[in-house]
């Protein structure tokens, strides 16, 4: 029995010594998985969001700190740079009065507008010339709502800009001129503008460029006939009504583009389009100085010879049947460089400076883009079924 005592109590000891080391182990164990929680996953503090709450012993809350990330990126830093100098630009037009009531003057449209220098106390304004065409006045909203009367210094229906003044007192922030020529397809880019009118001013939108030296046709009258081809960036950044006059920015915050318009079908989803700002800067400069493109004419009316039907182009124009193309001389103007060059009403043009020109697109497009004022221009003609080339200098509208 003894023995038996004995041994019960020795493993009775035994059986209370392995609790304790269990107990201890334990008790280690905790210890020190808290301490590789606390490791791995320390309590933030100055740049998080995250709110951080702690207990004392007796279950009372102690103080709860609140902080904040700092969120930046290439984009937010392009807006913080751009951003302001973006402006609401409102066409106010008068509206008649009724029963012998004074006319007002009503909001016909809103746009946007870039403001692109300032200088002593005004400040100047790129925009599109059809947010602001037909307006009696036009008034210009800054990033910080107030609001200025504008002075339209010029438009251009030809590249759809136009160019404002208004006092420079509340502005800030003026866009630095990017390099739209080193544009790659699929390079970010950021529009930012007032879609839809102020309600959303400043809204900024991304995308990539999707392609360069895009031509668009435009009926710049509104006759259902293309009169231009406009030269433009085409981007995927939602670019809507409202937009039209905005910045198009790089990620450097430069501004590369004036958001002019969209592909609006419904098969269609974006494709927005800006116009250079490579190729809008002389026009800008034009429109600043004199309030008019300094163009080159030649002083002709004209039409496309599409539109003469075959009786006539053989009868009474006397063209040999394989010229189906061209622009016909409806009239020239005395004294302008068409006159002193030697051509005629009803001359058919067919080739400018060795380049065919099949219609008068062509003809404004190469005029317009490929000369200036005083050059020289090498014109050939159909006259009574003969070829006739001739040498004309070009001028501008002030001295016809």
């Amino acid at each position: 029995m003894g023995y038996y005592d004995d041994h019960t109590q020795e493993r009775s000891n035994r059986k209370r010594g392995s609790k304790a080391g269990y107990f201890f182990s334990s008790l280690v164990g905790v210890i020190v998985g808290a301490l590789i929680v606390a490791l791995a996953f320390p309590m933030f503090d100055g740049n998080s969001n995250t709110t951080v709450n702690t207990s004392n012993s007796a279950g009372q809350s102690a103080e709860t700190q609140s902080v904040s990330y700092d969120v930046s990126s290439d984009v937010t830093g392009a807006v913080e740079k751009a951003g302001d100098a973006v402006v609401g630009v409102t066409n106010l037009q008068a509206r008649g009065g009724m029963f012998g009531q004074e006319s007002e003057t009503q909001e016909a449209g809103t746009g946007s507008g870039v403001i692109y220098k300032k200088e002593g106390d005004s400040a100047f304004i790129v925009t599109n010339n059809h947010v602001i065409e037909g307006s009696d006045q036009v008034e210009v909203t800054l990033a910080d709502g107030t609001k200025e009367e504008a002075t339209v210094l010029g438009g251009d229906q030809w590249t759809d800009l136009a160019v404002l003044q208004i006092s420079g007192e509340n502005v800030d922030t003026v866009a630095e001129f990017g390099d739209s020529q080193a544009l790659k397809p699929g390079e970010p880019v950021i529009a930012i503008g007032n879609p839809l009118g102020l309600q959303f001013s400043g809204s900024v939108t991304t995308g990539v460029v999707s392609g360069v030296e895009r031509t668009i046709p435009v009926d710049v009258n509104q006759d259902g006939q293309v009169d231009w081809q406009a030269e433009v960036i085409q981007t995927d950044a939602a670019i809507n009504p409202g937009n039209s006059g905005g910045a198009l920015v790089n990620i450097q915050g430069q501004l590369v583009g004036i958001n002019s318009m969209k592909i609006a079908q419904s098969s269609v989803e974006g494709i927005g389009l800006a116009i250079p700002i490579d190729m809008a800067q002389p026009i800008i400069e034009d429109l600043e100085s004199t309030g008019e493109v300094d163009r080159p004419t030649m002083g002709i009316t004209l039409f496309d010879l599409a539109n003469v039907p075959a009786v006539y182009q053989q009868d009474e124009l006397n063209l040999p049947e394989e010229v189906t193309s061209g622009v016909v001389i409806e009239r020239v103007v005395p004294n302008s460089a068409a006159d002193n060059a030697g051509l005629q009403d009803m001359d058919v043009i067919v080739e400018m400076d060795g380049e065919k020109i099949n219609n008068s697109m062509e003809l404004r497009q190469h005029l317009y883009t490929e000369k200036s004022v005083g050059d020289d221009m090498q014109v050939k003609v159909y006259r009574n079924g003969e070829m006739v080339e001739v040498t004309m200098t070009l001028t501008d509208d002030s001295q016809l």
